[in-house]
C-alpha cells in the first residue's frame, strides 16, 4: 500500500472523548480518495459512489500524525475501486481499514463517463 498523505490531529479534530472524531477521519479519507482518483482518471469530475464496511480498529489523540494509504483494487468502465488504510504514525497502529470504495468518473452531464484506463499511471511516466 502506498501512503500518500499525512494529517496532524489538532484540537478541532477531537470528539468529546478527546480522541480523533471518526467523521473527521472519514472526511480526510474521502478527500484523499477523490484526489487520487482525479489524478489517475485525469478527470476533475469524480464522485464517491460506494464505501464498504468501515472498521475502526484504534484511535488517535491530539498531536498524533495520521498517515493515509491507498491501493487500487480494480478499474471499471467508468469507475475506480480503491482500498484504504489510515494508521497512527506515533503508535504504529492501524486506525481504520476500508476494503472497497468505488469512485466514479463523470461527464459534463453529471452521468458516468468511461475513462479508458486499465492500470495505475504515475505522473513521472506521463511526463516522458
Amino acid at each position: 500500500m502506498r501512503f500518500h498523505t499525512r494529517k496532524w490531529v489538532k484540537p478541532e479534530d477531537l470528539n468529546p472523548n478527546g480522541t480523533l472524531f471518526g467523521g473527521k477521519l472519514l472526511a480526510w479519507i474521502d478527500e484523499e480518495l477523490a484526489l487520487y482518483s482525479i489524478i489517475q482518471l485525469e478527470n476533475s469530475r469524480v464522485v464517491t459512489k460506494y464505501m464498504s464496511e468501515i472498521n475502526f480498529r484504534s484511535s488517535a489523540k491530539q498531536g498524533d500524525i495520521i498517515e493515509i494509504g491507498i491501493d487500487v483494487v480494480k478499474f471499471g468502465n467508468s469507475s475506480l475501486t480503491l482500498k484504504c488504510e489510515a494508521r497512527n504514525m506515533m503508535t504504529r497502529e492501524t486506525i481504520i481499514n476500508i476494503d472497497s470504495t468505488t469512485m466514479v468518473s463523470l461527464g459534463d452531464d453529471g452521468k458516468p463517463k468511461p475513462h479508458g484506463k486499465t492500470q495505475i499511471e504515475y505522473v513521472a511516466d506521463r511526463l516522458k
